[in-house]
């Protein structure tokens, strides 16, 4: 899959789970919006660090010029 489309739909779901989470009326629902935000910013920390990772391991393919 790809990883843009993969960020793009993470970011709209944090950006949804947000406003539902300033629409909340009880302390249970907005705990509830906030794990839901955690476990996605969570997610997205995760494939940003395996992008980085992997845009790591293709610059070492590169010679080292002297």
């Amino acid at each position: 899959m790809d990883p843009e489309k993969i960020l793009n739909g993470l970011s709209k779901e944090i950006e949804a789970a947000l406003k539902e989470m300033g629409k909340a009326k009880g302390p249970e629902e907005r705990r509830m919006h906030s794990d839901i935000v955690k476990n996605l910013c969570e997610s997205l920390g995760v494939l940003l660090s395996s992008i980085s990772d992997m845009a790591l391991l293709d610059d070492d393919d590169d010679p080292i010029p002297f």
